[in-house]
């Protein structure tokens, strides 16, 4: 058994290569569904490790694993590809509340309700779509359809996935935060070494590219 990381995403897991085919030299994170080598060397120690052989490890001497690191050493995404998913994302709830408010507030008005009261209905309704939206995409899998079509993720610093009450906060309170003074929560991201805004440090994460 060898303990196999994803270079992508760093979840890793312990694996028996003997009960793979012989001539396997590539593997897919079940997290993150990124495809990447492996490394021949350790298919070669597990199989003559599972054969009883004394073997010695020649990667012992290297340097530790990026899991220990945390995703410091992932690529992160910059402030153009995180606006063009932005951008992407804020189409896309457009069109969702457009659409689901509409049929809202036509429903309200076929109902007999008082117009002004569908219309602050609609309104309260629009805005938890929105919340709604990015807090379930964000926590289900760290990416929102607009990260997905870039291909970029949310991760926290320790290279772990979000979890909803995280998501949550980065994305209501934080984000508010990064954004209430003329976004330079946002525009953080330029200028930052690893390219967080604001709200990813309340947050603790990384926007990293896939």
């Amino acid at each position: 058994m060898i303990e196999i990381t994803c270079p992508h995403c760093e979840f890793s897991k312990k694996v028996d290569f003997s009960a793979l085919p012989a001539k396997v030299n590539k593997a897919t994170c079940p997290r993150c569904r990124e495809s990447f080598p492996l490394k021949p060397s350790d298919v070669m120690i597990d199989r003559e490790a599972s054969a009883g052989k004394s073997v010695t490890n020649p990667l012992a001497k290297e340097e530790p694993a990026v899991a220990s690191h945390g995703a410091l050493k992932l690529p992160k995404a910059g402030f153009w590809i995180r606006l063009v998913a932005a951008l992407l994302d804020g189409f896309l709830v457009l069109i969702l509340q457009g659409m689901l408010g509409g049929l809202l507030f036509l429903v309200g008005v076929l109902n007999g309700s008082a117009t002004d009261g569908v219309a602050l209905l609609v309104q309260i309704f629009i805005y938890l779509l929105s919340f709604v939206y990015y807090v379930f995409f964000t926590g289900y899998c760290g990416q929102t359809p607009g990260k997905m079509a870039v291909r970029i993720k949310i991760i926290r610093c320790d290279g772990s996935s979000l979890t909803y009450p995280r998501a949550a906060y980065r994305e209501i309170p934080a984000k508010f935060i990064s954004g209430i003074i003329f976004c330079i929560g946002y525009v953080m991201v330029a200028f930052d070494e690893q390219k967080q805004g604001l709200h990813d440090r309340m947050a603790d994460t990384y926007v990293i590219k896939l």
